[in-house]
C-alpha cells in the first residue's frame, strides 16, 4: 500500500508549490491569491524507489470567507485522517502566526488518534541565512521534526522526501497499472457535479458548496464497480469566456477540458430548470471533438412541474439534434434518482468501443445499407462505394472506399452513420466517416 503524504497549512505558504514538486506537475493550480486550493487533491510521485500519494489541501482559516473556510476545513479533517504523513507547512519568511498556532491546536485536539506523531514541519521560502533562526521559532510549535526548505527552488526537497519515505519499504517490484476507464464530469458552474459525484460514492468527496466555481481544480478519484476499474474526474465548471475573470480560472478552463481530452467517457450535467443553453450545447461539441464517448444527466429534474418537464424535452430535441446517439437521463443528483443508470450507460459505451470492428464486418454493415437506400446519382453516374474499415478509434472513425465517393451528399452520409451506429449498437459514440475515391487507372495522368 502506498503511503499518502498530507500538506496542510495557512493559506499561500506554498503548499500547492511543494505539491508540483513532489508530483512534478501542475496538477494543483498554483496563484497568488490565498486559499486558492479548495479541494484535497491527489496525485502520485516516484523518489528513490520509492512510489507514494500525496494529498495538497485547501488552506486553513480562511479569514476572509468563513463559509468557505468552514468547508474546506471539513476536507482537511478528512485528508488528515487519510494520511501516513503531515507535513505541517508554514511561511519561515512570516515566522509563527496566529493561523499557525490555531493549526497546532487542531492538530493536538486529535492527537488520540495518532495525529500528532504523524506530523513533519517544514518551513517554505526559507533562505539559508536565516534558516537557524527560522528553525529555533518554529520549534516552539512542539514538535520534533522540521525541514527548512524553498519549495520554489528545490532546496531541501530531497533531504524532505528522504527523511518522510525512509521507513516506508521499497517494493521488489512496481506492478503494472491496469488500464481504467477514465470518466471527466464536465458541466457549467453549479449544475451540481459534485453533488452527482458524491451521490456515486457516498460520501463529501468534492465540496458541495451553493455558488458557482466551488470546485476550481479537476480531481481524480479511483474506484471500481462490478469488478471493472474507473477514474472519475471532477472538473472546475466550465464558464464562457467573457466571464472569466480571475487568471485562476482561466488555468481551471483549460485543466477541464484537457480532462475531456484524457478521458474515455464524458459526463455532460446540465441544470434542467434553466434550460439548455449554448455553453452546453459547446461543452458536448468539444467532448465529440475530442472523440469521447458521451452520456448527457439532466440534473434537477425533481424540482421541474410536469409542464416545464414537457417544455425541456422540447427545448432538448430542438437545441440537441447533433448527439441523438447519446443516452440521456433527467436525474436528480441531490436524492440520487436515476443516478445509477448514469454507469451503466458508461459501461455500455466502453462494451460498445470493445468490438473487434473487422473490415468485413463493416463491409457487411455498408453493403446492407446501400441495399437498404442507394447511393444518389452524380453527374448523371452513380456513386458506387465498395469496402469500409476503421481508421482511428479515438476518435471512432471509419474509412470508406469507391467510386465518386467523395461526391456524396451530406444527407446520405448522416444515412450512413446512423446506420453503421445502429448496427453496431454504438450507443454514446460519436461517429466519423471518411471517405476515398478510388483512382482510375485509365484516367489520364
Amino acid at each position: 500500500m502506498l503511503p499518502v503524504i498530507t500538506i496542510i497549512g495557512r493559506p499561500n505558504v506554498g503548499k500547492s508549490t511543494l505539491f508540483n514538486r513532489f508530483t512534478r506537475t501542475r496538477d494543483a493550480i498554483v496563484g497568488d491569491q490565498p486559499g486558492i486550493t479548495r479541494d484535497r487533491h491527489y496525485g502520485e510521485g516516484h523518489f528513490e524507489g520509492r512510489d507514494f500519494i500525496v494529498v495538497d489541501t485547501g488552506g486553513i482559516a480562511e479569514a476572509d470567507d468563513t463559509a468557505m473556510g468552514a468547508m474546506t476545513e471539513q476536507q482537511v479533517d478528512i485528508a488528515i485522517q487519510e494520511a501516513n504523513v503531515i507535513l505541517f507547512m508554514v511561511d519561515a519568511s512570516a515566522g509563527v502566526t496566529t493561523g499557525d498556532q490555531a493549526i497546532v491546536k487542531k492538530l493536538r485536539a486529535q492527537s488520540d488518534k495518532g495525529v500528532h506523531s504523524k506530523v513533519v514541519l517544514v518551513a517554505n521560502k526559507s533562505d539559508r541565512e536565516i534558516s537557524q533562526i527560522t528553525n529555533a521559532e518554529f520549534y516552539t510549535l512542539g514538535f520534533k521534526r522540521l525541514h527548512a526548505l524553498s519549495a520554489s527552488t528545490g532546496r531541501g526537497v530531497n533531504a524532505l522526501l528522504s527523511d518522510i519515505l525512509s521507513p516506508f519499504p521499497v517494493p521488489e517490484a512496481t506492478k503494472a497499472e491496469i488500464a481504467r476507464t477514465r470518466i471527466a464530469v464536465v458541466g457549467r458552474p453549479n449544475v451540481g457535479k459534485s453533488t452527482l459525484i458524491n451521490r456515486i460514492f457516498g460520501e463529501e468527496r468534492v465540496i458541495v458548496f451553493d455558488r458557482p466555481g466551488t470546485t476550481r481544480d479537476t480531481i481524480e478519484i479511483p474506484f471500481d464497480r462490478r469488478d471493472k476499474q474507473y477514474t472519475l474526474i471532477d472538473t472546475a465548471g466550465i464558464r464562457r469566456r467573457k466571464q472569466i475573470a480571475e487568471g485562476v480560472e482561466i488555468f481551471s478552463v483549460i485543466k477541464a477540458m484537457q480532462a475531456m481530452r484524457q478521458a474515455h467517457v464524458v459526463i455532460v450535467v446540465l441544470d434542467a430548470s434553466e434550460g439548455v443553453t449554448e455553453q452546453d450545447r459547446r461543452l458536448m461539441g468539444l467532448a465529440i471533438e475530442a472523440g469521447n464517448a458521451l452520456v448527457l444527466a439532466f440534473n434537477k429534474w425533481d424540482g421541474l412541474t410536469e409542464d416545464d418537464r414537457n417544455r425541456f424535452k422540447d427545448e432538448v430535441d430542438r437545441k440537441l439534434p447533433f448527439v441523438k446517439f447519446a443516452r440521456r437521463y433527467f436525474i436528480s443528483a441531490k436524492h440520487g434518482t436515476g443516478v445509477g443508470q448514469l454507469m451503466d450507460a458508461v459501461e455500455e459505451t466502453q462494451r460498445a468501443l470493445n468490438q473487434p470492428f473487422s473490415t468485413h464486418q463493416l463491409t457487411e454493415i455498408l453493403m446492407s445499407a446501400v441495399e437498404t437506400h442507394q447511393p444518389p446519382l452524380s453527374g448523371g453516374r452513380r456513386v458506387k462505394l465498395r469496402y469500409a474499415h476503421v481508421g482511428a478509434l479515438k476518435p471512432l472513425t471509419f474509412v470508406i472506399h469507391g467510386k465518386q465517393a467523395d461526391k456524396l451528399p451530406e444527407s446520405y452520409k448522416i444515412f450512413l452513420i446512423h446506420y453503421f451506429q445502429q448496427a453496431l449498437r454504438l450507443v454514446g459514440i460519436p461517429l466519423i466517416l471518411k471517405f476515398l475515391t478510388d483512382e482510375n487507372p485509365y484516367q489520364e495522368k
